[in-house]
């Protein structure tokens, strides 16, 4: 990050509720704009609730959610979207009567990302495998598969911010190095990235920062060579 420069993504006293059940106990959270920050904890910790609340997909009771100097908070998701946020969710979500070259044109934007445009050539490029089933519908690929063309489909948006919920979950040993591969060369890019995974071996190889999440509030944030060397932090808050 420059000095002095103001967060991509700024999330401050951040709280949200399932009816009378809270799920979220004032988060704050801060990404730079080429950063690529590792969200991290046990399942049931709130870390898809965190994405859902800062997307829009779910309404926070309290706090602050800044995204490229507006207050997003209380915006629908596809407002969101338009100032250049994209999110790869949980499940994939891929619609199952379009091909996947109609997944990546249909979702074709500029929404403020930097350098060479996302195109769907170029998720061809970064994806052979897309390639070869570019005439294939959605229900017609495999797990892996609906996994980057979920990521081809985000990138094609060009976003700003590029959000991983569950990278490579369910995912085949050969098929997760593709996503990892994919992810050091988005970084190379520039791509400012906050991604779920846990898979904290490979992501302390591919993030710059991470946060830790515990009950629903953060117990630990720092670099990925800190995290990399206490491994009591795995063993206490991973369970790895």
């Amino acid at each position: 990050m420059s000095a002095g420069a103001s967060p991509l993504l700024r999330v401050a006293g951040l709280e949200t509720a399932y009816g009378a059940s809270q799920v979220l106990f004032g988060i704050d959270v801060e990404v730079y704009a080429g950063e690529v920050i590792g969200l991290l904890g046990r399942n049931g910790m709130g870390k898809t609730t965190l994405v859902r609340s800062i997307f829009g997909l779910v309404a926070a009771r309290a706090g602050s959610v800044v995204f490229a100097g507006r207050e997003v908070r209380g915006l629908t998701p596809d407002r969101i979207a338009r100032l250049g946020l994209a999110i790869v969710p949980e499940g994939r979500q891929v619609f199952p009567n379009l091909s996947v070259d109609e997944h990546l044109t249909a979702f074709v934007a500029q929404r403020g990302g930097a350098g060479v445009p996302w195109t769907p050539q170029r998720v061809y490029e970064l994806f052979p495998r897309l390639a070869e089933r570019r005439r294939n519908l959605g229900n017609q690929l495999s797990g892996g598969e609906q996994q980057m063309l979920a990521i081809g489909r985000a990138l094609v948006t060009n976003p700003r911010l590029l959000i991983l919920d569950e990278a490579t979950e369910g995912l085949a040993p050969l098929i997760r190095e593709e996503i990892w591969r994919c992810l050091r060369l988005l970084r190379e890019a520039g791509q400012t990235i906050l991604v779920i995974d846990k898979y904290v071996n490979r992501l302390v190889d591919v993030a710059d920062r991470h946060l830790i999440l515990e009950r629903g509030s953060v117990v630990w944030q720092g670099s990925s060579r800190a995290l990399d060397e206490d491994r009591s932090l795995w063993t206490r808050y991973l369970g790895a």
